[in-house]
């Protein structure tokens, strides 16, 4: 498996292609791919926290990460964001999967459950009319530099 460059355009085709449960974003700092005989069967998005709270400029959130089921794949392309991260200068990376996943990739790539977060569906005026995420709690993951 390799890491290869990939654009917004193209990591959100894969994402429209392959997602379970999210579509395409809409921006994003980076985005990497993994490729196995030149062929993609993996794609991260890497970006801004959505929080608010927590971009603070020196944390960067992956969005969204998609495979094709490849083995190893998922750990290979969180692995590969935390160190294209750090070495763009930002201390800590976050992101966060379903309470139904058990986050074995994440586990493996030296990331920890930092609890759960979030509540179900947007609320209030801005609520949008289509859920843009599934409707259940997520947990999130952190990895940081080492103090």
């Amino acid at each position: 498996m390799e890491l290869v460059p990939i654009s917004l355009k193209e990591a959100n085709f894969f994402v429209a292609r392959h997602h379970r449960h999210h579509k395409p974003v809409t921006g994003h700092k980076f985005s990497v791919a993994a490729a196995v005989n030149g062929e993609i069967v993996g794609v991260a998005i890497v970006g801004r926290p959505v929080s608010r709270y927590l971009d603070d400029g020196w944390t960067l959130e992956v969005n969204r990460l998609c495979t094709d089921g490849t083995r190893n794949a998922c750990s290979f392309l969180y692995s590969a964001c935390w160190r294209c991260a750090r070495n763009m200068g930002y201390k800590k990376l976050i992101t966060y999967i379903l309470d139904t996943e058990n986050g074995a990739s994440l586990k493996s790539s030296g990331w920890k459950c930092v609890g759960q977060a979030g509540g179900k569906c947007w609320t209030g005026v801005r609520r949008p009319e289509v859920d843009l995420c599934p409707a259940q709690l997520k947990l999130r993951f952190e990895i940081e530099e080492e103090k």
